[in-house]
């Protein structure tokens, strides 16, 4: 088990109490997969932002995909939900987006559903009746009926990996808290563009939104 009671403590924790170990109830509970689609691991053309985005390509093919399956199969052999969200809009031309995938710069984005890149990748694929959202905003509870989806299930814990950290996972994670979710966030298959804005995105969500974890504490949680 990791020592993810010490781990990812902002200033406002540091001298906290160590939280309880989650109890988590199969029926009970949820694996979330948020956006590991195939637009993401594209390498890109240009030679400078191919050695921008090696590291991050890197910690994907090598940690976050192998390590999201396994946690996939383990969470399906437990009796979890499993959820997968993409990011992707209902129009051809992206006019149903949220704002701020219309916005200039990275964060734009124009992933016509059933265009191949907005696709999850192979190694990802749901099996039998797991449901998959698309949402249009970054935050998957906003931007889809997932918020109606959970309640329907029963579902109170909502265990999260997927990219980026910083962003559609910190949106997702925060949205889910507010809705009084319990969150367990784990570290190991998520990933950000820099390991300094996935540690720094942790620390920030970190005992207030959700619990930091890692993949293999989540067997240990396990309640029946």
């Amino acid at each position: 088990m990791s020592d993810w009671k010490k781990a990812f403590r902002s200033f406002y924790y540091e001298t906290a109490d160590d939280p309880d170990d989650p109890e988590l109830k199969p029926s009970e509970t949820a694996l979330l997969v948020i956006d590991i689609q195939n637009t993401y691991l594209e390498v890109p053309d240009n030679p400078t932002e191919t050695a921008r985005w090696a590291p991050f390509l890197e910690r994907m093919n090598g940690q976050v995909i192998p390590g999201t399956a396994t946690l996939i199969d383990k969470s399906r052999k437990a009796g979890f939900e499993i959820i997968y969200a993409r990011i992707a809009c209902l129009t051809e031309d992206g006019r149903d987006r949220s704002l701020s995938q219309k916005k200039p710069g990275f964060n734009y984005l124009l992933l016509p559903q059933d265009r191949q890149d907005s696709q999850l990748v192979p190694e990802l694929m749901p099996q039998d009746d797991e449901i998959v959202i698309t949402k249009t905003t970054d935050s998957a509870l906003t931007g889809s009926n997932l918020r109606l989806i959970l309640h329907n299930i029963g579902i109170k814990n909502v265990v999260v990996a997927g990219i980026f950290t910083d962003q559609c996972i910190s949106s997702t994670v925060r949205s889910l808290a507010d809705e009084s979710f319990n969150v367990l966030v784990v570290e190991d298959c998520c990933a950000a563009s820099t390991m300094d804005l996935h540690n720094h995105e942790l620390a920030v969500i970190n005992m207030i939104y959700c619990h930091v974890v890692q993949s293999e504490d989540i067997t240990e949680f396990i309640r029946t």
